[in-house]
């Protein structure tokens, strides 16, 4: 779940860290009394996405006037994919130099990292990708979160990255990071967070660090956890503000573990070892997986028929690779619903059945007696699959 920028600067405030004043606004006259309110403003999309400013969704107004000319050039804009719905209109920073500050979970490491950079601003990907020495990084304890000392070290670190260039004191800077880095890290770790970021975060002439803007993603396995937020976004803006592909949103509406990946055939598997292994023999045999679908070990005939329907929401998929292993799942089972999801949704593409396991001969004489294609291999039926997609032509 990726909250909208006005929505992790709450949570920063929350966690104590300084923020520009600001109102959200949904119309142009919102935003114009907003720079009625704060005087010189800037007017930005809310949207659950980067690279806002290079797509124009972020502009200065100096006045009421120029507030609610950028508001209406802004919002219903499309910014890659995603509709603006509303802008955040805050107070202008006077800023001196802009720096990146994140807390982010390492996946390799197991471990929350730390990572500041003195070169942070709009650039910071291209940073990472061709001079990721200027970012400096800590793994703190996770129990003991970044002490003092190592905040200050990693600020040095991150100093000498650039030339020792730097426009605050040391010793401000320092005095003003150490809280600002442990209240970030805190928040990364009660919100369940995989990422809490502050880029930019500004330097003011006033040598004041404020944050600029703010990214928060709340792993999606725990937001059962953060119920308070997940009803703040609300269906319909939680859906956007998950920055899903909208057949994930759809998929997980249902309750089905589902991934888009944009191939053309459709794979379905009870357990999500076995998908995977679905996913890499499609691939071997010349084909591109559409999504991963796992319907469970238990699935029955109507979760079956619901994975299906899934699968074909999709219009890029041409054929429907079903990879069953039997185990408290029926092969029977599976297949009386494959066929009732073939009737029942008029199935035109292609449909290949592998199932072994609990009466796996049952199931695949069932099929076969349907006109479904069986497989008693997870090789032979890719093969398979891949083959027939070729040969449909992509029709449906």
């Amino acid at each position: 779940m990726k909250l909208l920028e006005h929505q992790a600067k709450a949570q920063f405030r929350q966690a104590g860290i300084e923020c520009p004043m600001g109102r959200l606004a949904h119309t142009p006259a919102e935003a114009a009394e907003a720079a009625r309110e704060f005087g010189r403003v800037v007017v930005k999309a809310q949207v659950p996405i980067g690279g806002r400013g290079k797509a124009g969704g972020v502009k200065l107004a100096g006045d009421e006037e120029e507030a609610r000319r950028a508001a209406e050039q802004i919002l219903g804009m499309d910014i890659r994919g995603f509709t603006v719905p509303a802008v955040l209109c805050e107070e202008a920073l006077d800023i001196a130099r802009e720096l990146y500050l994140g807390v982010a979970l390492d996946r390799d490491r197991r471990s929350l990292v730390v990572m500041l950079s003195f070169a942070g601003g709009m650039e910071i990907e291209e940073v990472a990708e061709t001079s990721p020495e200027k970012i400096a990084k800590l793994w703190p304890d996770p129990f003991s979160g970044p002490h003092p000392f190592e905040i200050r070290q990693l600020a040095l670190d991150a100093l000498a990255a650039v030339g020792g260039e730097g426009t605050l004191p040391k010793s401000k800077l320092l005095a003003q990071l150490v809280p600002l880095v442990q209240n970030l890290y805190s928040l990364c770790q009660r919100l369940d967070a995989t990422l809490c970021e502050i880029n930019p975060l500004v330097v003011t002439s006033e040598q004041r660090l404020i944050a600029g803007d703010g990214k928060v993603e709340i792993d999606q396995s725990a937001e059962f956890r953060h119920h308070d937020l997940v009803k703040e976004l609300g269906d319909d803006q939680e859906a956007a503000a998950s920055g899903d592909d909208p057949l994930e949103v759809e998929a997980k509406r249902r309750g089905l573990t589902y991934v888009h990946l944009g191939g053309d055939v459709g794979v379905i598997g009870n357990g999500a070892g076995l998908v995977m292994n679905t996913l890499d023999l499609v691939k071997q045999h010349g084909g591109e997986p559409a999504n991963f679908l796992d319907i469970g070990g238990g699935a029955k005939a109507e979760v079956v028929r619901n994975a299906l329907e899934m699968v074909l929401l999709d219009p890029a998929v041409k054929g429907i690779f079903v990879n069953i292993f039997g185990g408290i799942t029926r092969g029977d089972e599976v297949a009386n619903g494959v066929i009732a999801a073939r009737d029942q949704l008029g199935i035109r593409v292609p449909l290949v059945v592998r199932m072994t396991g609990t009466r796996e001969e049952e199931g695949r004489a069932i099929l076969e007696q349907a006109g479904i294609v069986p497989a008693v291999s997870a090789p032979e039926a890719a093969e398979k699959i891949v083959q027939l997609v070729a040969a449909q032509g992509g029709r449906r």
